[in-house]
């Protein structure tokens, strides 16, 4: 399998590409609404906008 450099190509587009997969789930989070990761003990605070990728492939 080769591999492409990808250092080139924009975030957004890696996005887009990603979002198109089975194992790749998307959660938007509007302007001003607020979020909340926890992982263990540590913990993410923040508000939107904000696309969030959880991939597990």
């Amino acid at each position: 399998m080769s591999y492409m450099d990808l250092s080139k190509v924009s975030t957004q587009e890696l996005v887009e590409e990603l979002r198109k997969r089975e194992a790749v789930e998307v959660v938007q989070v509007l302007p001003y609404q607020e979020y909340r990761i926890l992982v263990g003990d540590r913990e993410t605070r923040d508000s939107g906008p904000a696309l969030l990728l959880r991939v597990w492939d």
